[in-house]
């Protein structure tokens, strides 16, 4: 299957980088537009909301004809409690 591999690695990579420190990905923003998740990624970055890219996860919900593709910018959250 095309991009495959591109995928595993991304979502180990994302597993290595939160491995180490407790927390949780909490959603900040669903949208069925690729050009609206853009927009709200580049804000996000811009305006200092996502310090760190790498703590952003994009999340995509393939669809078919009654449910179309969703995609979901989550960030993770790091436990305070400890």
């Amino acid at each position: 299957m095309p991009g495959q591999r591109k995928r595993k690695r991304s979502r180990e990579r994302a597993r290595q980088r939160t491995e180490d420190t407790p927390g949780r990905w909490e959603p900040l923003f669903s949208t069925q537009d690729q050009a609206e998740l853009r927009e709200h990624l580049h804000r996000l970055v811009t305006d200092g909301t996502a310090k760190d890219p790498s703590q952003l996860r994009i999340d995509t919900y393939c669809g078919r004809l009654a449910h179309p593709s969703t995609y979901r910018i989550s960030i993770f959250v790091p436990d305070t409690s400890t």
